[in-house]
């Protein structure tokens, strides 16, 4: 083993990503399914942003919604995915100490404000369809700027402790890391010091945080799927459940990974290592890669200008 792996250092110049572990033969062609996710997400997202750009008529809350949630898939998803392929790809493991503290603050910053947007798409569905006399004059522009700047503000201050207890952490036993991206617990796991402060933070976040969340979206679906049973027409409900479903099984996508996770890095010890660090991934590749085509679809306004966008285009 080499010295760097061996020397007691408070701050390691680098760290060395395993990728998949038991998997390693296979990182080729894990990486085609890893690689067509990420192009879907960029083209997707940067689809919606286009669309909501340029027309006028889709400047409404929900819409700055759709384009806080493209943004924040866009850099969640360009967080993990060039490093990823680069080992699948190059066997390029390692990865500067400072560039792993940032990967890591950024990975846990905009899943927080992923979480913070399904909860506000959340809100401002349940005032469309229960409430849709207040929705215009609830939420307005300066309202969703709110509303957006508190998303940023509560996850980047939330998690802005991760890198820095991190720092403060000696490794002296090894700077191998058995993941694909610099995760918090995967990293001060690394530590020979007492990491008590970090796990009890982490475990904070996950259930104060997270659970706040779910528990709010939650209620607000549970509120609207009895006004969709109380609507007049079958098509109606049909209509409007079929939507709501479809938002409930992207949000549904991030959560269940993302808690599976969080947890298994504490409790599953039994869990085999790559079907963790394969679930770890998938709540950062498979959100970001549906979010755009959920809600693209499934969304009258964007549906309809990205039709005559391509239709135009093939005239």
């Amino acid at each position: 083993m080499s010295d760097s792996n061996t020397t007691d250092f408070t701050n390691p110049s680098t760290f060395i990503l395993l990728g998949i572990p038991g998997l390693e033969a296979a990182h080729i062609w894990i990486s085609i399914p890893f690689c067509t996710m990420y192009v879907t997400a960029i083209l997707g997202n940067f689809t919606i942003l286009f669309i909501i750009k340029r027309e006028p008529s889709l400047h409404g809350p929900m819409y700055y919604f759709l384009c806080m949630l493209a943004v924040t898939d866009l850099v969640m998803s360009t967080s993990i995915l060039p490093k990823t392929l680069s080992i699948f790809w190059f066997n390029s493991r390692e990865i500067d100490f400072s560039a792993c503290l940032t990967q890591m603050y950024f990975i846990h910053c905009f899943s927080g404000m992923e979480s913070g947007i399904f909860v506000a798409m959340a809100f401002d569905r349940y005032m469309a369809i229960c409430d849709p006399l207040r929705h215009s004059t609830t939420l307005t522009n300066p309202v969703v700027a709110k509303i957006g700047l508190a998303v940023v503000l509560r996850s980047g201050m939330l998690v802005l402790p991760y890198p820095f207890l991190a720092r403060s952490w000696s490794y002296c036993t090894t700077n191998i890391i058995p993941q694909s991206y610099c995760e918090h617990i995967a990293v001060v796991k690394l530590s020979c010091t007492d990491i008590h402060v970090s796990s009890y933070y982490g475990l904070f976040l996950t259930f104060s945080v997270i659970g706040l969340d779910v528990s709010f979206i939650a209620v607000s679906y549970t509120h609207i799927l009895w006004a969709i049973f109380h609507l007049p027409t079958k098509d109606a409900r049909l209509k409007t459940f079929g939507t709501c479903g479809s938002h409930i099984c992207v949000i549904l996508a991030f959560y269940i990974p993302a808690l599976f996770s969080f947890l298994t890095h504490r409790f599953g010890h039994n869990v085999p290592l790559h079907f963790h660090i394969l679930m770890a991934n998938m709540y950062l590749l498979v959100p970001p890669m549906l979010n755009p085509i959920i809600y693209g679809v499934r969304t009258k306004g964007i549906r309809d200008r990205v039709l005559q966008l391509f239709t135009h285009k093939g005239t």
